[in-house]
């Protein structure tokens, strides 16, 4: 059976989206096209920009579960022998279970999704046996849309108590708003009221009933994105829209808030601009309003973005420079979790183009699900890559500090490192042109050693290594993704 497609990237779009998704259906995969214009031929030019880190000023520490992962339930390969490491590899410290929209129909007690297809094999047992051999924590998306807070407190004690697997993170939902409430509906939702009102009181209930089984887990609330449909619109029966509404309600009762993000790039360099130009912004609006509306808890209420990806460019090099350039801007405003859709999401093979010399299989899955046309089952496609070039640049715990640039071709990002070194990634948005970078620092001398350089070029299924350049230029090659590792003056 042909596994979902990923339809969930259409839904913060605004309007124009949401027709595309109610014309098309849940499960009908809606092409690229619709969502993004083809990208414009780039002239080639030459690429110069500097770069300035701050060692001194910190962002943000890395968190354990910075660099997140989704699976899914119809993914019969979600287990395969070869995920815990492909997974272990890139860092991957969270992974999300049992799979966006399908939560809010799965009934874990006997593995079934109403009207949904699940694989054999991916139950949450053998879920968590994945999970525990990478070494991550889990991620529980409890049903709301056809169940109940019994039902999920009944999770919370089989997993915590009768199986001991310390499941600490459970969101209450998915994206509820996609109920109907606001003209589209993608999203079960079986009660009879479908406000955000209704949301949150039950919300309050869920989060009581599962926290008298282990009062040590942390409950997220489903918000909307700030500035993407349906934020700032009032539904019927509400007395202001979804996030006010809900947090007014539910903000005290709350440990984490949640949030998709699936950018809307109308070319290449439009979607690569994306994390720095949208990101900021939206976290600075959450973090607003969690201060608004959690009250004395407000510092230890945390913002989880539970679903990334790119619109279109999904299997090629574009994606592979977004997804690390997307981890870290939202690491560094303060998310603690950011988690790629999907692990394998597949494809229908029908919508295959070529971009920057590669095949695009409009698959959304970081590996190939192995569909007729992809290549073989888990090769990684390049978003794994570029996310993997994290583990190149910081560890948990490790600190995020400041790094500007000169132009929008060029994004950076640097860690200071448990051990006085510092790392910092040069992301060259150009797909033609080399990238002559001048690094300046505060807080930190580099040793006049040669760094060592990790890169992921375009196209390439790996990462390299060598010993080039200085910790104060540095070349970087057309559309890649580099890591400067740098040691102090001593």
């Amino acid at each position: 059976m042909r596994r979902p497609a990923l339809w969930s990237r259409v839904r913060s779009a605004g309007p124009a989206a949401a027709l595309v998704l109610a014309l098309a259906g849940p499960g009908i995969a809606v092409p690229s096209s619709a969502v993004a214009a083809p990208a414009a031929p780039i002239t080639p030019t030459a690429v110069s920009a500097s770069v300035s880190v701050d060692a001194g000023r910190a962002l943000a520490t890395v968190p354990a579960t910075g660099v997140g992962m989704n699976v899914a339930v119809y993914d019969g390969n979600m287990n395969h022998p070869s995920v815990p490491g492909l997974l272990k590899d890139a860092g991957t410290g969270a992974v999300r279970y049992p799979g966006g929209s399908y939560a809010d129909g799965y009934h874990w007690q006997t593995h079934t999704v109403e009207g949904g297809y699940v694989a054999p094999g991916t139950e949450f047992d053998a879920f968590m046996g994945t999970v525990r051999t990478v070494g991550a924590q889990p991620i529980v998306t409890a049903n709301y849309g056809s169940g109940t807070p019994e039902e999920a407190a009944g999770w919370v004690r089989y997993a915590n108590v009768t199986k001991g697997y310390g499941v600490k993170y459970w969101e209450i939902g998915n994206e509820v708003y996609g109920n109907g409430l606001y003209g589209a509906t993608w999203e079960t939702d079986h009660h009879a009221s479908k406000t955000a009102t209704t949301y949150a009181t039950n919300l309050v209930r869920y989060a009581a009933a599962m926290k008298a089984v282990d009062p040590s887990i942390r409950i997220g609330a489903v918000l909307t994105t700030p500035g993407a449909w349906p934020d700032g619109i009032t539904g019927t029966g509400d007395p202001a829209d979804w996030n006010h509404t809900v947090l007014s309600i539910a903000g005290a009762k709350i440990d984490f808030v949640v949030v998709h993000h699936y950018p809307i790039g109308n070319s290449q360099a439009d979607l690569l601009g994306k994390p720095q130009a949208e990101i900021p912004g939206m976290a600075a609006t959450l973090r607003s309003l969690i201060d608004r509306y959690a009250g004395g808890n407000a510092p230890n209420v945390g913002i989880a973005v539970t679903e990334v990806n790119a619109n279109a460019y999904k299997n090629t090099s574009p994606n592979g420079l977004f997804a690390p350039d997307e981890y870290l801007t939202w690491m560094e405003n303060g998310a603690f979790t950011v988690d790629w859709w999907n692990l394998h999401n597949g494809t229908d093979c029908t919508h295959v183009t070529t971009v920057e010399g590669a095949k695009d299989y409009d698959d959304g899955g970081i590996l190939s699900s192995g569909a007729s046309c992809e290549p073989a089952l888990n090769t990684p496609f390049p978003p794994y890559w570029g996310t993997r070039m994290i583990t190149k640049l910081g560890a948990p715990g490790d600190v995020l500090v400041r790094a500007a640039g000169s132009t929008p071709a060029v994004s950076a990002h640097a860690v200071r490192r448990a051990g006085g070194d510092l790392a910092v990634m040069l992301v060259n948005k150009d797909p033609a042109a080399d990238a002559t970078v001048t690094l300046s620092y505060a807080g930190f001398t580099p040793s006049s050693a040669t760094p060592t350089v990790f890169s992921y070029r375009k196209n390439a299924t790996s990462i390299g290594s060598t010993t080039t350049g200085t910790a104060t230029r540095q070349t970087v090659p057309a559309y890649s993704v580099v890591v400067v590792q740098l040691r102090p003056a001593r």
